[in-house]
């Protein structure tokens, strides 16, 4: 499915203020629950979705700076901002586990116990059928525009099933079973996991940061289809990379030194439209050079040919 950038831009946002009232709902939800049950697993999970409406707000301010078009300051665009919302995100992620990892262990030397279990598994059960709605418009929204702040939300959203249903485990083995310390076992497995959510979720955010070039399958389906103009030589120099909701391609392709600069540009205007409508939302900058020159002989990452290392021959 093909989206304008506008259409991604208001998708991005609707996300966003969906985020933004879940996590309003599930914190005066759960802060009703944590102090009805005094359970750690249940404040833990507080203490999550608390974050979550910060993290939220920080994915809104992101999206909407992302979505905002290039400026003389700005030639490529804000597109960067929903990376930086997206490490604002797991900052606030690691800062909540290290919190309920360290009253966690706290509670385990001590002989709090936990009470209205009813009530908090209650809560737990309406908590994950709302965060199970929300994730799937947010998948939807991935799908159809590829942001890295709105994948950052939904793998934190993603922990929060988690989270729910240890806090209905852990409550009901100290209440109904008799183990005292289920609760903060739990408490901590709570913070494991969130720890594990900030380091995974760092990653998309950092590459986009570092201009990571594309997936090698995303790479390779581009130069296929620019393979598909026999009239283009050697394509080398390849560098693609992502920021927010747009790509950025720029390649050398090799053309006849005899060949007029029209017919030349004609030849790169028609690729041009080819691969944007296969990639919509891209920024492609097509150089030519003669065939047969060589830009920088000691760099084989400038000179390699892409079409030779095509699984399936050119046409």
């Amino acid at each position: 499915m093909t989206d304008t950038l506008a259409e991604r831009a208001r998708l991005a946002r609707g996300a966003a203020f969906a985020s933004i009232a879940m996590a309003v709902f599930l914190s005066v939800l759960k802060g009703w629950a944590a102090w009805r049950t005094g359970s750690t697993a249940m404040l833990g999970s507080l203490a999550d979705t608390a974050l979550d409406l910060v993290a939220s707000l920080a994915t809104l301010i992101g999206v909407w700076i992302a979505a905002q078009p290039a400026d003389r300051e700005h030639r490529f665009g804000h597109g960067k901002a929903e990376a930086l919302a997206a490490i604002v995100q797991v900052m606030l992620i690691a800062v909540s586990a290290a919190g309920i990892a360290w009253r966690a262990i706290t509670r385990l030397t001590g002989e709090v116990q936990t009470a209205a279990a009813a009530e908090g598994i209650g809560v737990s059960v309406i908590a994950i059928a709302a965060t199970l709605a929300l994730l799937t418009w947010q998948r939807h929204v991935i799908r159809r525009t590829g942001s890295v702040a709105i994948r950052t939300d939904h793998i934190h959203y993603q922990s929060d099933l988690l989270l729910n249903l240890a806090v209905i485990a852990a409550l009901a083995l100290d209440q109904y079973a008799g183990f005292a310390r289920a609760d903060p076992l739990f408490g901590l497995g709570i913070a494991l996991w969130l720890g594990w959510g900030a380091w995974r979720g760092a990653s998309a955010a950092v590459d986009q940061l570092l201009d990571r070039e594309w997936p090698d399958e995303k790479r390779q389906r581009f130069v296929a289809l620019a393979a598909r103009h026999p009239e283009l030589g050697n394509l080398h120099d390849l560098r693609t990379r992502t920021s927010g909701a747009r790509d950025f391609v720029q390649f050398h392709v090799d053309l006849p030194p005899q060949m007029t600069v029209a017919a030349a540009s004609a030849i790169v205007h028609r690729v041009e439209a080819d691969l944007c409508r296969a990639f919509p939302g891209m920024e492609l900058l097509i150089h030519i050079d003669p065939a047969g020159h060589v830009d920088e002989p000691d760099n084989p990452l400038v000179e390699e040919n892409e079409f030779a290392k095509l699984e399936d021959p050119r046409p």
